[in-house]
């Protein structure tokens, strides 16, 4: 399988995280918060926590003060399909692909629900055939790029496909709310609005950088699954991220990384590149440890958290979009992305020269 095309979108709402800190303390109900709470938020969203900016789908901010799931159910259902779709478009010119070429299109969210789900919205807005094969795939979490991507592999290989559309889209503010729960907290001063797309082939474009998809491999720890997860209450989503994520998802992906050189028969000096969710400033802090990383590594994850925050599953598509344009080498480069479940997913991407 190969990626023969990229696109990346967010909500044109550029906001910094002061921004997110002057509206909280303009937010009638601030002051009924727990002094704890209002110091969680000062720190996490006033001191250098890896972010500076996040788009989101709120226009004026305010909005994300309507906390009904009214209104974050309308959030969602608004915005997920317009920037799905959007990604597409940007990934299908970068291909050279017309949607009609396309024989299969897969999508995965975890911020919203729509039935029917959001491949028939994407699917209207962008013209595919009306014999496309549709998958929604949900609750996957922030590492769901990666089963979509090897679902779509299956399909190629199968003979089922020639052409797919992998997308990934994710409302995070259509999830957020406030009150004294920590970890309510923290997700809404880290997560963000965003949708990445790739189209795949079984063959790759000539005159174009190749990105052959040539091992993949996940595991799944369902002892931790209340590390990280959506629960719900009063009719809202509600994120649960308990303190040791970075502890456990570092250790997650060191292990299926440490087990996918072997199985793949690849040496650790072979891999040039690494292409990591970002999750937050101490997720890439414990990954730079337990994979034994240089900053300068993980620059293209660092840049995508500072400058969107953690977009969940898009993710991925963005770390590796920028990475292509910049100058790392040829050669195998590792991608991984964990999230609910606890679950942990990586591949290694071959990346050549025209």
């Amino acid at each position: 399988m190969f990626i023969i095309g990229l696109g990346t979108v967010v909500p044109p709402q550029r906001y910094a995280q002061r921004d997110s800190w002057d509206a909280l303390q303009n937010w009638p109900q601030f002051s009924q918060l727990q002094p704890r709470s209002r110091a969680i938020l000062k720190k996490v969203l006033c001191t250098d926590n890896g972010i500076a900016t996040r788009h989101l789908a709120l226009e004026p901010l305010a909005e994300v003060f309507d906390q009904t799931p009214d209104a974050l159910q309308a959030r969602f259902t608004k915005h997920a399909p317009a920037l799905a779709a959007e990604a597409a478009r940007r990934a299908l010119k970068n291909a050279g692909c017309q949607p009609e070429e396309m024989d299969a299109v897969l999508i995965s969210t975890c911020t919203g629900y729509l039935c029917p789900g959001l491949t028939s919205y994407v699917s209207e807005q962008l013209g595919l055939r009306q014999n496309v094969f549709a998958l929604d795939l949900v609750g996957q979490g922030c590492g769901a790029a990666l089963p979509n991507l090897r679902a779509g592999e299956a399909l190629l290989a199968a003979g089922r496909a020639k052409k797919i559309l992998s997308i990934c889209v994710e409302v995070c503010s259509a999830a957020f709310f406030i009150n004294d729960d920590p970890g309510v907290l923290i997700s809404a001063c880290l997560f963000a609005d965003g949708a990445g797309a790739a189209v795949l082939s079984n063959e790759s474009l000539p005159g174009r950088r190749r990105i052959e998809w040539k091992f993949t491999d996940s595991r799944l720890v369902p002892a931790e699954r209340d590390t990280l997860r959506f629960g719900h209450q009063d009719g809202r989503l509600r994120n649960i991220l308990l303190p040791q994520v970075p502890q456990v998802a570092s250790e997650l992906a060191a292990k299926l990384f440490e087990e996918s050189l072997g199985a793949a028969g690849v040496k650790r000096e072979q891999v040039t590149g690494w292409i990591l969710h970002t999750g937050g400033r101490d997720v890439i802090l414990a990954l730079r440890d337990k994979l034994k990383l240089s900053a300068d590594d993980v620059r293209h994850s660092s840049a995508v958290l500072r400058e969107f925050g953690n977009i969940s599953s898009p993710t991925v598509y963005f770390v590796l979009e920028r990475a292509l344009a910049d100058n790392v080498p040829d050669g195998l480069w590792w991608m991984s992305a964990f999230g609910a479940g606890f679950s942990c997913h990586g591949a290694f991407l071959e990346v050549s020269a025209a």
